[in-house]
């Protein structure tokens, strides 16, 4: 049977990372693969980056975000832990002998424990709290994508039905349906969150998830609901959100782990879940919620003022800086902000706002298509990668396009600062759900606002393509290059960029 091209991807990214033995987890977003490194050393990035398929490398704290494209992401993943034994949050045996497993001499070791001992002073607070954030939400991604698309179809339904344009007796059922489908993710989220947290920080996924439910305070009488003890008003159901769950449950881990070193074994089954549910869940109810929601409110409530008030002015920045968050990873701060945003008004009004960014992308890299119709392999590069840029996919303009080239990633920047410009000025246009981005976000603009997104995204559009074509490309890229037709690589159009 014919080697797949993600059997293939998979194998090379081990071959060029120092094999399985290298990687403590392998895990993806919509287009990386994730993968949690032991030793940095043994890493190739400069071969990994040339691998048929690879369309970038990101070095994180220990993780390395291995680019890929849409879908290939998700398979590569897949191969790498099925054939490997490296599953999704899960390790190798910790105390393989080394020696055995690759062959280094002592001195060979005792060097590379000295690189890493290097490596690691870069590996801030700030970048292992994105490494935990990035855990936790990653494994969702599909599941926000999913269920918001299905959730903005019925939002498109709903307001048909409404304005009178479709038939609400035949069509409410296919409604409710959506909803349900939609809700599935949407309803019990904290749950979900609740159970990956616990994966990462080393609890049981089961209580985690218990933690994870506490926050809607199941069981609660609403005629005599707990109060507030800081202000004295009754507890919402949902105070404090997926900040609360990822503190909750982060304390859950240290209680277990506790637990387990004073607790007999005869009895840990029982005492260990029990104590620490019983402990933890009054935090939670009583110290967390409360905290937590303050906390949660405040942060939604300052991105609210911010966009309100700055307009144009904070849609521009905030526009034309996404793409360098994107590039090195950063991005997924921003996730329980949106996730937030959405639990307190139905919508996010950041994500349309930082979707200009890939919008200004594919401005840019029409204008190099249209500059650099004589350089062949680019403008296949432009091809391939164009499609999924404007469904929202940014990386693969990212790295094989304009970031090499390195003037069309700063001109993009701008085509972004001026579609969040637009969004900005129009103001309320936010999108109910989180993983689209690009055309894919429009049935996901709520309120009849998606006219405005359109708007935002043809500024984008043009500025982007505006300032690429009369400032922001190379003479070199437009130098005639041909395709190498007697070999199945392509010939790198941008090797003098890199």
């Amino acid at each position: 049977m014919a080697e797949s091209k993600e059997q293939r991807l998979a194998k090379d990214i081990y071959s060029h990372i120092g094999g399985p033995g290298n990687a403590s987890k392998v895990y993806n977003c919509m287009t990386r693969v994730r993968i949690d490194i032991r030793d940095d050393a043994q890493v190739n990035v400069d071969a990994l980056k040339k691998v048929n398929g690879v369309m970038g490398v990101v070095e994180d704290g220990g993780t390395l975000q291995v680019v890929v494209g849409p879908g290939t992401a998700a398979k590569v993943a897949t191969v790498m832990s099925e054939t490997t034994g490296v599953s999704r949050g899960s390790s190798l045996n910790e105390n393989l002998d080394t020696e055995l497993t690759n062959g280094r001499s002592e001195a060979e070791r005792i060097t590379q424990q000295t690189k890493n001992e290097q490596k690691k002073r870069n590996d801030t607070p700030f970048k292992r709290a994105l490494k935990v954030i990035a855990s936790i939400f990653v494994p969702l991604i599909p599941a926000f994508v999913g269920a918001g698309i299905i959730g903005g179809i019925a939002s498109i339904i709903q307001n048909l039905m409404t304005a009178g344009t479709i038939d609400p007796e035949f069509w409410t059922n296919i409604f409710q349906v959506l909803k349900i489908l939609q809700n599935g993710l949407f309803a019990y989220l904290n749950v979900y969150i609740g159970i990956n947290a616990a994966r990462v920080f080393g609890a049981t996924e089961g209580l985690g998830g218990v933690i994870g439910g506490i926050i809607y305070l199941n069981g609660m009488n609403p005629e005599t609901p707990l109060m507030n003890i800081f202000t004295g008003d009754p507890l919402a159901a949902g105070q404090g959100g997926v900040i609360g769950v990822i503190i909750a449950v982060y304390l859950l881990s240290l209680m277990e782990k506790n637990l387990r070193k004073v607790v007999p074994d005869a009895i840990d089954i029982i005492v260990t879940p029990t104590l620490s549910l019983l402990v933890v869940g009054l935090l939670t109810i009583f110290l967390i919620m409360p905290v937590a929601g303050f906390v949660s409110t405040s942060l939604v409530g300052i991105i609210s003022w911010v966009l309100e008030v700055g307009g144009a002015v904070a849609g521009f920045i905030l526009g034309a800086t996404f793409l360098p968050l994107v590039m090195f990873g950063l991005h997924q701060v921003l996730t329980p902000i949106h996730i937030e945003m959405i639990a307190s008004a139905g919508k996010t009004l950041l994500l349309p706002i930082l979707a200009m960014a890939g919008a200004g992308q594919v401005g840019a890299a029409i204008a190099i298509w249209v500059k650099c119709r004589r350089n062949k392999p680019l403008a296949n590069i432009i091809k391939g990668s164009l499609p999924v840029g404007i469904l929202g996919i940014g990386e693969p303009l990212i790295y094989a396009v304009t970031l090499p080239l390195g003037r069309p990633f700063i001109t993009a920047c701008i085509g972004g600062g001026i579609g969040g410009a637009v969004i900005g000025a129009i103001g309320n246009i936010g999108a109910t759900a989180i993983g689209p981005s690009g055309v894919a976000l429009i049935p996901l603009i709520p309120d009849g606002m998606w006219w405005g997104y359109v708007l935002g995204l043809l500024a984008a559009y043009t500025g982007g393509f505006l300032a690429t074509y009369f400032f922001g490309i190379p003479k070199e890229a437009m130098e005639p290059v041909e395709l190498d037709v007697n070999n199945t690589k392509v010939v790198d159009p941008l090797a003098e960029f890199k």
